[in-house]
């Protein structure tokens, strides 16, 4: 193993690393707002929406995020709908995130039980302030497991970046082996920085939920 090929190359697995990380929390954050809504839209029972919502998430979690960087990069600019890259990585990640996000909070807010919701509406609430007031908080705590093995799953995701051109670490790994034959060198790298990346994020999962379940909340 080269050290000084490693030494030589950080700095680009640093600028890699970050283009990963930025694409990846614009993504995860979209897919977050996209699955409550979704979960939110089933919780209700919403005629028309849920169909929709039911229908959507059905595609998205049976079909690669291959497939689906490759529609938004590829097909949609052939009915004017253009993008760049780094666009497509975040709609593509959304897209994807988002059903499984709404499967993990659909989960949570199932499993609060119906008299907490009859219980606010007989003291006046109305739907929407039993929502967000009584139920979405002890979902969200309950969905935590979920909702950061989703978040892990995502940002491994960002591996197939390098499908559509992007200078993610998949890319920037590819893109040195193809070039100078350092397959160990390179790979060494690419572990090393998504470990980097995933490490802190399941360190953070786990503590957030045993303070949850300390708390009495998720149990």
């Amino acid at each position: 193993m080269s050290i000084e090929f490693i030494q030589k190359y950080i700095p680009l697995y640093v600028d890699a690393a970050w283009l990963t990380v930025r694409i990846g929390i614009a993504g995860i954050v979209l897919s977050i707002l996209l699955g409550l809504l979704c979960a939110v839209v089933v919780y209700f029972k919403t005629p028309v929406l849920r169909r929709i919502a039911m229908v959507y998430i059905e595609i998205s979690r049976n079909t690669p995020l291959l497939i689906q960087l490759f529609f938004i990069y590829y097909a949609l600019p052939k009915i004017g709908i253009r993008t760049d890259a780094a666009v497509c990585g975040m709609a593509g990640l959304a897209f994807l995130g988002g059903s499984y996000m709404a499967e993990a909070f659909r989960s949570g807010l199932e499993a609060i039980e119906n008299v907490q919701m009859e219980s606010a509406l007989s003291l006046g609430m109305k739907s929407s302030q039993a929502l967000f007031y009584v139920i979405l908080p002890q979902a969200l705590s309950i969905s935590v497991p979920a909702f950061v093995a989703n978040v892990i799953f995502l940002l491994k995701e960002t591996s197939v970046f390098s499908a559509i051109s992007l200078m993610d670490l998949m890319f920037t790994a590819k893109d040195l082996i193809g070039q100078y034959y350092k397959t160990t060198e390179s790979l060494f790298l690419l572990v090393v920085f998504y470990l980097i990346i995933l490490l802190p994020v399941s360190a953070l999962g786990s503590l957030l939920e045993r303070r949850l379940r300390h708390a009495g909340f998720g149990s």
